[in-house]
């Protein structure tokens, strides 16, 4: 056990290796359980944040267009709107796969978008120079919309 934490310490990727090969072989008392359990419980919270990040991406895309991009000039808008869809696929691209590798993460969609919705609105803010007011106090997007590789809100403007 001592070697495997001093291993840790100096060649992580020895010491992931070796603790691959302890559990396919059941030696489940050899584990550095200390580590093993850190490393586990970043790796939940590395997820947390990837999701969060790009829902905050998206959420913050989605909102320019729906709210800033009829006020653009056609030059300004064809220049944004491409630049926006381009940033929406990507992010939608980047979801889907991270939903895909971890499905647990799907249970917390919902109160996620409520956790960065705020943020979201800043960040859209912040870029448009749009006050915060403009935007919706919650979501409007339901998680279906959000992933929906052809949805894209229309202008609520007047």
């Amino acid at each position: 056990m001592a070697e495997l934490s001093t291993l840790y310490e100096s060649d992580y990727s020895a010491w992931a290796q070796r603790h691959a090969e302890l559990l396919r072989a059941g030696r489940y008392a050899e584990l550095d359980l200390e580590h093993l359990v850190e490393e586990l419980s970043d790796m939940s919270k590395s997820e947390r944040r990837e999701l969060e990040s790009r829902l905050l991406i998206l959420l913050a895309h989605l909102l320019k267009w729906e709210y800033q991009y009829q006020l653009l000039s056609e030059r300004w808008r064809e220049f944004k709107g491409d630049s926006w869809r381009a940033t929406i696929i990507e992010q939608r691209i980047r979801l889907t796969k991270l939903l895909k590798q971890s499905p647990g993460l799907k249970a917390l969609l919902g109160e996620t978008i409520a956790d960065v919705y705020g943020d979201a609105v800043q960040l859209a803010s912040d870029e448009t120079a749009l006050p915060p007011e403009t935007f919706p106090r919650h979501c409007p997007y339901t998680v279906e919309q959000l992933l929906d590789k052809v949805f894209y809100p229309l202008s609520r403007l007047p």
